[in-house]
């Protein structure tokens, strides 16, 4: 399971199940997480990995660790700790999932969203961020790489 979002780890850790990845940003819709949710997210165990991403982009850092930890060599949880916004990070994650595995994502003012990943989904997602602006070549590259570097 991969979770992109601090309130939705935070609510996942809740219900007893760590997600193997989390990406979480210390925000929610634009905010500073509240204490409560800070203090589950103190829970997470396993590695943690920083990295910047801006807002509205993908860096290459962020893609990079969301590749490694998905695809890492350990069975270890992952959680990447974003200096900047994590938002957009359910697609790669969703491209690197294997079939059968969740992604779930926080859809502001809705909820969670959990995504069965299978090969349509994963199809949809390639070719959403295919038509991001930038350089989408060089980002498909790095989640097409076996990982770790």
């Amino acid at each position: 399971m991969i979770s992109v979002g601090d309130v939705v780890t935070a609510r996942l850790l809740e219900a007893g199940r760590q997600p193997d990845v989390a990406a979480i940003d210390g925000r929610t819709e634009r905010e500073p997480i509240d204490d409560e949710i800070d203090a589950i997210l103190d829970g997470l165990t396993g590695r943690r990995v920083r990295v910047e991403n801006e807002s509205a982009t993908l860096s290459e850092s962020l893609l990079t660790a969301i590749r490694d930890g998905v695809h890492g060599e350990t069975d270890d949880p992952v959680t990447i700790s974003v200096d900047g916004e994590e938002d957009l990070a359910a697609l790669p994650a969703i491209v690197l999932a294997e079939t059968g595995s969740s992604v779930v994502y926080g859809q502001p003012g809705e909820g969670m969203v959990h995504v069965a990943v299978d090969d349509a989904v994963t199809a949809t997602a390639r070719d959403l961020l295919a038509r991001f602006d930038g350089d989408t070549d060089a980002a498909l590259a790095i989640l097409d790489a076996d990982g770790p570097d």
